[in-house]
């Protein structure tokens, strides 16, 4: 467990909650970009987890890197530094399980860069999205230019990157930043119940994420031989067994999976 950042396990609905809680606005130092990679990592290592949810608290998500930390930095410690931030993301976005994050207040910055990092993002009615860095002078450098574009498309993320503005989560869930908006007193409930579902699916799943996340890189040829290896992969798992035989004796939707 690190010092701002936790992994909150619910072993009954397999569901962890990797908790940021560095008061008051969640900073995103070096230290905390590692612990959030570590816990990550011990969530995917624990096998009471199937899915997870990353939440920064019911006031704020995270308003982005503690720029306290920027004045005395050189190219070479920006450098080193950017390589600690991607290295946290990619890690969390290659999980083998379903990612939520739970977003009360703001996500600027490093923090929109961790939302989008994440497989889905439910809002508050109050949240805030936004990639304010061109503010300072500077550019994303966590994802915020690469992400952002592969999931609202390319000019709307250009708009956002260049003016730096914020957007709210009404705006957010129309262009397809935020996939549902709640009550703000429902965003981590409605997140772990969604997560809970997930982690109560079947092995493919896995199969599927990494099908999605690793063919969007790739040339389409490549990436449909890609799919066909993990189709056929799905086949020979148990829970392939179990659905299609839960199917053809109960019908769809009463399969019970076991994850393997």
């Amino acid at each position: 467990m690190g010092e701002f950042v936790r992994l909150e396990v619910d072993a009954e609905q397999r569901v962890g909650v990797i908790r940021i809680d560095r008061p008051k606005m969640n900073p995103l130092s070096q230290q905390v970009w590692g612990e959030i990679q570590q816990a990550a990592v011990e969530a995917v290592e624990r096998d009471d987890v199937g899915a997870v949810v990353v939440w920064g608290g019911p006031d704020v998500f995270a308003a982005g890197a503690d720029i306290k930390e920027f004045p005395h930095f050189t190219y070479q410690d920006v450098n080193a530094n950017g390589q600690i931030l991607q290295r946290a993301l990619d890690t969390l976005a290659r999980l083998p399980l379903v990612t939520i994050a739970a977003v009360n207040g703001y996500a600027l910055g490093g923090g929109c860069e961790l939302a989008i990092a994440c497989d889905f993002r439910f809002a508050a009615t109050d949240a805030v999205f936004g990639q304010p860095e061109i503010r300072l002078g500077i550019i994303p450098g966590a994802g915020g230019t690469q992400r952002l574009p592969r999931l609202v498309g390319l000019s709307k993320a250009k708009e956002m990157v260049f003016s730096g503005r914020m957007v709210p989560a009404e705006e957010a869930e129309r262009i397809g930043l935020a996939d549902r908006v709640v009550p703000a007193e429902e965003v981590l409930d409605t997140a772990v119940e969604a997560a809970a579902r997930y982690a109560a699916g079947p092995y493919a799943l896995r199969l599927a994420k990494r099908a999605i996340e690793d063919g969007t890189e790739m040339p389409l040829d490549l990436a449909l031989r890609l799919e066909r290896s993990l189709f056929a992969e799905s086949f020979v798992t148990e829970d392939a067994r179990i659905g299609i035989a839960s199917f053809l004796e109960h019908g769809p939707g009463k399969a019970e999976f076991i994850g393997e």
